[in-house]
């Protein structure tokens, strides 16, 4: 007798995404016969060097940039220690002041303690219950040092989305007073916002932002900074001068040509379905909140907590129906630890334990979210009758 293949359920899109056909295709020829080193002069290497800068002017186009302002690297974290290592280092002399959030991703949060330990100062600014950060607490947090702001684009976990356009504007009029004469950088990890809304990088005066492939549809090891022209920058990787002598390292075509084919064939989401898993599991368990908002945040994010029950425990037996999701806390040496987005919005300790996260993609279906809506009511009721919580 034939086993059958349970179906599955993806909803983990923020995490990473599933390739798409059309990216493979274009990669395989140079990961086979196409193979020759960007930085030779030979047919080989102009052979991948024009590819490679055909996909540099795509991802350029997409996001409204110059091909001289985007740069590939590994990924998104790399961007986001590249960016900010390099233009704090770079700007030391004028002062030694960084504004972030405290809902960054931890690839900014981090980067930011290593300066910390260098001589850097960082202020973490709060946000409100929403994971909104105020443009007035920025406004405040502002010394005669501070060279470098960084503010997350969308969160990660609860989606929010933040008020970039205003901020690039007030720290664009500090640059354009003669007064003051001096400039604040503008960074911002858009890693989860590039292919879910549509954004122009100029338009919300951005100097610096990071991007990675593997979050629409591309494949993993590959990512993107945009430099604006003019910033100064210190190198993070040395060895080579690739990347217009910014980013050394032979360059990885294959992931290159994927990402540029990511963004060229991106299809913007709509929140049809995110509001339909919403409605459906309100209307089914009791005792369960949203974590964020509902309409300032992407489309396809969907953060929610169910009181008295372990987020940990629901990602298993959701699991175990074929039912992929991702919880808003972390198993920690045996400790669950609450997530540190959660704790800036000072959700209550005992919702947040109970977090899940759902992120929907491009092939997810409604039928798929009706299949989700009448599993989990269920295994939450059978969680909370098993919970000491209660």
């Amino acid at each position: 007798m034939k086993c059958e293949t349970k179906k599955t359920i993806y909803l983990d899109n923020n995490a990473t995404t599933l390739l798409d056909p059309q990216v493979l295709e274009v990669m395989l020829p140079y990961l086979t016969n196409k193979f020759g080193n960007p930085s030779s002069f030979h047919l080989f290497g102009q052979e991948t060097s024009d590819a490679l800068e055909n996909a540099r002017n795509t991802v350029a186009d997409i996001l409204g940039a110059t091909n001289k302002e985007i740069f590939f690297t590994s990924g998104g974290t790399e961007s986001n220690n590249w960016i900010l290592k390099g233009i704090a280092t770079a700007n030391q002399n004028k002062g030694n002041h960084i504004i972030t959030t405290a809902v960054e991703h931890h690839a900014v949060l981090d980067t930011c303690k290593y300066l910390e330990k260098n001589g850097f100062q960082v202020t973490y600014l709060p946000v409100d219950g929403t994971g909104l950060v105020s443009l007035d607490a920025l406004k405040s947090s502002l010394t005669d040092q501070t060279i470098l702001v960084s503010i997350i684009a969308a969160n990660n976990e609860v989606g929010t989305l933040q008020p970039l356009k205003e901020i690039g504007e007030f720290l664009k009029s500090i640059s354009d007073n003669s007064t003051v004469r001096r400039k604040i950088f503008f960074h911002s990890d858009t890693i989860q916002l590039l292919g879910k809304m549509p954004f122009n990088i100029k338009n919300l005066h951005l100097d610096a932002a990071s991007f990675s492939a593997h979050k629409i549809y591309g494949p993993k090891g590959i990512g993107a900074a945009y430099i604006k022209l003019g910033t100064k920058i210190d190198r993070l990787l040395h060895g080579g001068y690739q990347e217009k002598n910014r980013r050394a390292g032979t360059e990885n075509v294959g992931g290159i040509v994927g990402f540029g084919k990511a963004c060229e064939i991106i299809k913007l989401y709509d929140n049809k379905l995110k509001q339909k898993l919403y409605q459906g599991l309100l209307d089914n368990i009791p005792d369960m909140s949203l974590n964020g908002s509902l309409e300032n945040s992407l489309p396809n994010t969907l953060n929610l907590s169910f009181k008295h029950v372990e987020g940990e425990g629901i990602v298993l037996l959701l699991n175990a129906q074929g039912i992929a999701v991702s919880s808003g806390s972390a198993c920690t040496s045996g400790l669950i630890e609450t997530s540190h987005v959660l704790k800036a919005m000072n959700t209550d300790i005992i919702c947040a334990r109970g977090s899940i996260r759902f992120s929907l993609g491009k092939n997810n279906t409604e039928q798929e979210i009706s299949q989700v809506i009448k599993i989990l009511p269920p295994i939450i009721k059978r969680l909370r009758k098993m919970s000491p919580l209660l």
